[in-house]
């Protein structure tokens, strides 16, 4: 569809699938789903003033059209980042760094899905002059069909590892997925920031034109905690360089960055020291934080997605902390319960907290990461 009688002569556009947050002039975007339907909304949505409604059992489809058609208007260059770990501190890096020389949009909290992708495009205005697009993905095609709509000039791939083994089906279906962002790139002459010290990525990306970095160490004087975030950081200032923002500079921003969202997060309660790295978890991102991790309280949640492969990794990571002898390891999840583990297993972070009322922790250093769905953040009223 041509979507120029709608976006021409356009300084920005204002687009909401949310039906109580339709405006005079928006553009109203009736999804249906499992538990919805925008559709119900659609004459409402009308009398309060939406000047063009996309409905009907496309709309998600002329929704990412309709951002693709906004994205070629514009015409900035756009970053997209993806990776099995760290691809959303990565961008946030970036974002501090790049923030500090250009009027930069880029993608707000996990918007990262079909339909995260495009709402971050359609908030892209005239007045940006670059953009960071993350994109996420579970299932072999789900890059491939993300780039197509963002349309990136350049590309990031943080790493790639074991996540969502339940639908890529196996490492080197991670590995195909990820790579998807490489072969639009060098389809489109295109080209990527790449980790030299990752020999995944050196495969996946062929005679794909590359701008180098290396993982690097951890610069003193950041908020973040944790190794593993070294790469990040060289990442964002080897994006900062590249569209001149000196180092100096970009070590200035990323020592102002301040993580949020239960990543890589140090709290400092009344009775303990915790480093929250809640939000997600795979074997890979699981066994660099605890390798990278220097306390004394282990609180892990299960992995999830991980199909056949998951009682593996599970024991893999009772068998670390075994080797580390862990003073303290409390586990959450029925995953555990199934390997050899000597440590406390609770079912869910309910009862994990009805333990900690009757025997509360004081005086250590606990890491705290599991996968989202455990909801690990609600034990640190307890700690």
């Amino acid at each position: 569809m041509d979507w120029n009688f709608l976006i021409k002569n356009k300084e920005s556009l204002v687009v909401t699938t949310d039906s109580r947050r339709v405006t005079p002039g928006c553009i109203f975007v009736a999804l249906k789903g499992e538990h919805f339907d925008g559709n119900q909304f659609v004459e409402q949505a009308r009398r309060d003033g939406a000047e063009y409604i996309i409905s009907g059992e496309n709309a998600l489809a002329e929704l990412q059209d309709l951002a693709r058609a906004w994205r070629r208007e514009l015409g900035l260059p756009v970053l997209g980042i993806t990776g099995t770990n760290g691809k959303t501190t990565t961008k946030e890096l970036c974002a501090a760094v790049l923030s500090t020389k250009y009027n930069l949009y880029y993608t707000q909290g996990n918007l990262n899905n079909q339909l995260g992708v495009p709402l971050t495009l359609l908030s892209i205005t005239r007045a940006h002059e670059m953009a960071i697009v993350e994109m996420g993905a579970s299932h072999p095609g789900d890059i491939k069909e993300l780039v197509e709509i963002a349309e990136p000039n350049y590309g990031l791939i943080t790493n790639v590892g074991k996540a969502h083994l339940q639908g890529f089906g196996s490492f080197e279906g991670v590995q195909r997925t990820k790579a998807e962002l490489y072969d639009f790139l060098r389809a489109h002459g295109g080209f990527c920031f790449r980790n030299t010290d990752n020999p995944y990525l050196a495969t996946m990306a062929g005679d794909l034109k590359t701008v180098p970095y290396t993982t690097g160490t951890m610069p003193e004087g950041t908020h973040l905690v944790g190794g593993y975030n070294a790469e990040n950081v060289s990442a964002a200032l080897c994006v900062g360089e590249y569209f001149g923002v000196s180092r100096e500079a970009g070590l200035a921003a990323i020592r102002a960055y301040v993580p949020s969202n239960n990543r890589s997060q140090l709290m400092q309660t009344e009775k303990n020291t915790v480093v929250v790295d809640a939000y997600n978890a795979n074997p890979t991102s699981m066994q660099a934080a605890i390798n990278a991790f220097k306390g004394n309280c282990y609180i892990l949640g299960a992995m999830r997605e991980l199909g056949e492969y998951s009682h593996l990794e599970h024991q893999n990571i009772v068998n670390m902390l075994l080797e580390r002898k862990a003073e303290k390891v409390l586990l959450v999840g029925e995953e555990y319960q199934e390997t050899t583990a000597p440590y406390p297993v609770f079912a869910n972070v309910e009862t994990l907290c009805e333990y900690l009322q009757r025997e509360p922790l004081s005086g250590y250093t606990v890491l705290l990461k599991g996968s989202r769905s455990n909801q690990l953040e609600k034990v640190i009223p307890y700690l």
